[in-house]
C-alpha cells in the first residue's frame, strides 16, 4: 500500500534536507535537455504539485509546476518513499500539450 498524499511543503522540505535520490533515467535526460540540477531543485522550491499519480509503483509520484534558476516553466515528477524524495523526470512544458498556465493539459481530440 502507498504511503499517503504527500503535499507540497514535505516535497520541499526533504529537498531542502538533501533528501533526494537521483534517478540516472532523469540525469540523463537532463544532460539531453539542458536542464541543471539547479533547475530543477528551484522548481521544487518555487512549485505547485499539479498532478498526482497515487498508484505509481513503488511510490506515489507528482508532477510539480515551477520556475528554473531563469525563471521558465519547468515540470518536474517525483516520487516520495522511504523518507526521500526521487527524482523521476523533468522537461520544459509547450504549448502544444499544455495550456498557457501550464497545469491544464490541452484537449487531445483538437
Amino acid at each position: 500500500m502507498g504511503e499517503p498524499f504527500t503535499d507540497i511543503n514535505q516535497i520541499k522540505k526533504l529537498v531542502k534536507d538533501q533528501k533526494v535520490i537521483w534517478r540516472n533515467h532523469m540525469l540523463a535526460r537532463m544532460r539531453q535537455r539542458r536542464i541543471r540540477i539547479d533547475d530543477v531543485i528551484n522548481c521544487i522550491l518555487t512549485g505547485e504539485v499539479i498532478e498526482h499519480y497515487p498508484l505509481d509503483y513503488p511510490y506515489p509520484s507528482y508532477l510539480v509546476l515551477g520556475r528554473s534558476g531563469d525563471n521558465q516553466a519547468l515540470h518536474v515528477v517525483c516520487a516520495v518513499g522511504q523518507g526521500r524524495v526521487w527524482m523521476i523526470s523533468t522537461y520544459k512544458p509547450d504549448l502544444e500539450h499544455w495550456n498557457e498556465d501550464f497545469k491544464t493539459r490541452r484537449d487531445k481530440k483538437r
